[in-house]
C-alpha cells in the first residue's frame, strides 16, 4: 500500500514538476491575441487664438482602446509581436483666455513590439506608427485634421494562463502637439 501511494504521489509531482516549465513560460504563448484597454489620455497643446503668443491647454479624458496582434514566441523568454488597434484618447477640456476648448483625437495604429518575461511577469517595449483624426473646438468653432505619426509605448504585463494583464504607456508624437500620451490597464486573451 505504501508503495502505491509513493508511485502516485511521485507521479503528481512529476506532473507538478512538468507543468512548471508552462507557467514560467506563459508569456510567451504564441498565437493571435485579442485585448481591451482603459485609462486616461492627456493632451497638452499649444492653442492657436489669433495672438502674440499662443497659450497652453492642458486637458485628461477617459481613454480607451481595442487591439489584436500575434506573438510570434520564438524564444521561451522573449516577446515578439506584432499588434494593430484603435485608441480613442477621449474628448479633453480645458478654459484658454476665458474660451472653452475641447479636443477630441482618435486612430489606428500599428505596432512592432518586443519583451521579456521573468516567470509570469514581463516587460516589453513597442513602436510605430498612428493614423489620427483630431477636432479641435475653441468656443463652438470647430476645426479639424488628420495624420500619421509615430508613436511607441512601455509596460508591464501578468499572465495567467491565456489571458493577461497589461498596464502600459504609450505616447504619440504628433507634430503640433506638445505631448499626447495614454496610461492604460487592459485585458489580453491568446488564443
Amino acid at each position: 500500500m505504501i508503495k502505491k501511494n509513493l508511485a502516485v504521489l511521485a507521479a503528481v509531482a512529476t506532473l507538478g514538476v512538468a507543468g512548471i516549465p508552462n507557467t514560467a513560460f506563459a508569456g510567451s504563448d504564441s498565437g493571435l491575441y485579442l485585448g481591451a484597454g482603459v485609462g486616461s489620455g492627456t493632451l497638452n497643446a499649444d492653442v492657436p487664438t489669433g495672438g502674440t503668443t499662443n497659450p497652453e491647454f492642458s486637458g485628461n479624458a477617459t481613454a480607451w482602446k481595442a487591439f489584436a496582434g500575434y506573438n510570434f514566441g520564438a524564444v521561451p523568454f522573449l516577446d515578439l509581436a506584432i499588434e494593430g488597434g484603435y485608441v480613442n484618447l477621449g474628448d479633453p477640456g480645458d478654459v484658454v483666455e476665458l474660451l472653452p476648448v475641447n479636443a477630441s483625437i482618435d486612430g489606428l495604429s500599428a505596432f512592432g513590439l518586443a519583451g521579456f518575461n521573468l516567470g509570469p511577469v514581463g516587460l516589453f517595449a513597442k513602436a510605430g506608427m498612428i493614423n489620427w483624426d483630431a477636432e479641435l473646438s475653441i468656443a463652438g468653432v470647430s476645426d479639424t485634421d488628420s495624420g500619421s505619426d509615430p508613436a511607441y509605448g512601455v509596460g508591464a504585463k501578468m499572465q495567467f494562463g491565456s489571458l493577461a494583464v497589461r498596464l502600459e504607456a504609450e505616447r504619440f508624437d504628433i507634430e503640433d502637439i506638445n505631448d499626447l500620451y495614454m496610461v492604460s490597464l487592459s485585458l489580453v486573451w491568446t488564443f
